[in-house]
């Protein structure tokens, strides 16, 4: 007989738990939390990240998604003395930017667009009315057309318009993640985070006068209701409790995107810390009360902290590189990790200390997708300096600096245009376990690199949100106190760091302007990338 979820008051546990579910690109994590921010139990499940029905597609079927939290959910209480009744709450975290399509039963129309997705929807002509003639005399329209291009929901329309015709409910994975938990079509504030139709300065839905509903076909009823993090989305229904493995309908509490909660759990709260990601997207980011643009007319992204924002800069495919390069030349490490019983970074840590900074003169401009402005559509990825001593070593450090060049570049962006300077870093994500990366990242910055205590910052984040919504902390400061602490910290070599210095500023900085003109005729000649 299927257990039933019970509702109604309860008293909370005497040592309550809070069930972090965090839907990334390569696994789905289902973590638990005690109020002092440890990690208590954890249940991984590494998924496909996407299918390819054509070149350049990425796509998932998002009932996948909902399968995968389950089995997460099965190996984390197999994992743990930590039990069901022990958790308070639970709430969500997910990859930004994945759509997904429903009809009027709420049931998938087809796969879900993963952010990922290179396809392009076509542009008819300019944006009309006002709109149009402001982009035109501010020489806007190659921005906005590329904002339309992207847009997962024009490309719908455009291909698959029986697809669009059905469409009655069109989420992020974080709303549909929601509406599977709770039967709610409610959203976090925080999970907008893609080509919708949101106000990123206010942190509600576009005006009925706002420029991105002419530029889309979506309208406001298939839209989510919104809520801000730490607010309730709904309660478990009993199908769902019964897929988490829990015996209580217990409240459903709004997080944000992975992103900003990972900022959140790395303890990030103010403008002066500068919290990045090594993660598949490597990003930059502060916390701050103002709407601050770090590039102009590129909106701050909701924070997992109510009526704050995220000015981040981002590079794209960031540690994907990293993944590359392991996936097409560390087959030697992988085996060797594989018999020793032993996790492969530390192999792969081993390369980096075998070179010496600066890899002998080998720079990478790490570009390997292009942007919407800085860098413009045409950039490319390069690699300079190349001669016959070079190695895959030099190859595999190159990228960590090259990385860290680029991230310290977004700094002085976000420095720059907030008036703030950032005077530490937290590092957080896949590649901030590597020492090699945190002491490079310390020694290119010129700042001392931070590792927050647990590695599941996104999760963590989450939880904040969670306890202060549940009432566990009166407030976020509290929370954020309580739950987040640093755990190793790497100072900047001075030596090093001078060295770093004049290559950024003498070099890194000078590749892009010097390569722009040829990655145009690259783009011109050969179509890549569109």
């Amino acid at each position: 007989m299927p257990i039933r979820c019970h509702r109604g008051s309860r008293p909370m546990p005497a040592d309550p738990l809070i069930l972090a579910i965090d839907n990334g690109t390569q696994s789905v994590r289902a973590l638990l939390f005690d109020t002092r921010g440890n990690l208590v139990g954890k249940g991984k499940q590494d998924i496909e990240p996407y299918f390819s029905r054509e070149p350049g597609w990425a796509e998932q079927h998002p009932d996948y998604f909902w399968e995968q939290l389950g089995e997460a959910c099965k190996l984390l209480w197999s994992s743990t003395e930590a039990t069901p009744d022990q958790v308070a709450g639970v709430t969500v975290t997910t990859q930004r930017g994945t759509v997904i399509n429903l009809d009027a039963n709420g049931q998938p129309l087809r796969p879900a667009i993963i952010w990922l997705d290179q396809r392009h929807a076509r542009v008819d002509g300019p944006v009309k009315g006002p709109w149009g003639w402001l982009f035109k005399l501010a020489r806007l329209e190659d921005t906005i057309n590329r904002f339309r291009e992207k847009t997962q929901a024009n490309w719908i329309a455009q291909n698959e318009p029986e697809i669009w015709a059905k469409t009655r409910h069109f989420l992020l994975l974080s709303g549909y993640l929601t509406y599977r938990l709770t039967g709610q079509f409610r959203d976090s504030t925080g999970s907008q985070v893609g080509y919708l139709p949101f106000d990123y300065k206010k942190h509600r839905w576009a005006g009925q006068r706002d420029f991105k509903w002419q530029t889309m076909p979506v309208e406001r009823s298939m839209l989510p209701e919104l809520v801000a993090p730490g607010e309730t989305l709904g309660h478990l229904t009993d199908e769902a409790c019964r897929h988490l493995g829990l015996q209580k309908s217990l409240p459903v509490i709004a997080a944000a995107s992975d992103k900003a909660c990972e900022i959140l759990g790395s303890g990030g709260l103010t403008p002066d810390i500068g919290c990045m990601s090594y993660g598949t997207t490597a990003t930059i980011n502060t916390t701050s009360k103002r709407y601050v643009e770090p590039i102009r007319l590129m909106p701050p992204y909701p924070s997992a902290l109510p009526g704050h924002y995220s000015t981040e800069v981002m590079i794209y495919r960031g540690f994907w590189m990293v993944s590359w390069f392991k996936r097409e030349f560390g087959l030697r490490e992988r085996k060797i990790a594989e018999e020793r019983g032993i996790e492969p970074e530390a192999l792969f840590d081993e390369l980096v200390k075998a070179v010496p900074p600066g890899s002998m003169g080998l720079m990478l401009q790490p570009y390997w997708s292009p942007g919407v402005r800085q860098p413009g559509p045409e950039a490319k990825g390069s690699i300079i300096g190349f001669g016959d001593v070079h190695t895959r070593s030099h190859i595999y450090r190159a990228i960590l600096e090259g990385l860290a060049y680029a991230l310290r570049e977004g700094k002085e962006k976000i420095e720059k245009r907030s008036g703030v300077k950032i005077r530490k870093l937290r590092v957080a994500g896949g590649g901030s376990q590597s020492d090699a990366a945190m002491q490079l990242t310390a020694d290119v910055f010129g700042l001392p690199a931070e590792r927050p205590h647990t590695y599941e910052t996104s999760g963590l984040g989450a939880a904040i949100d969670a306890a202060v919504g549940l009432g566990l902390h009166p407030d976020f400061d509290t929370a954020v106190t309580n739950m987040t602490r640093v755990g190793d910290v790497f100072h900047p070599n001075e030596e090093t760091r001078a060295l770093y210095q004049r290559l950024y500023s003498e070099v890194y900085l000078r590749m892009y302007p010097q390569l722009q003109p040829l990655y145009r005729k690259i783009r011109e000649i050969t179509g890549y990338p569109r």
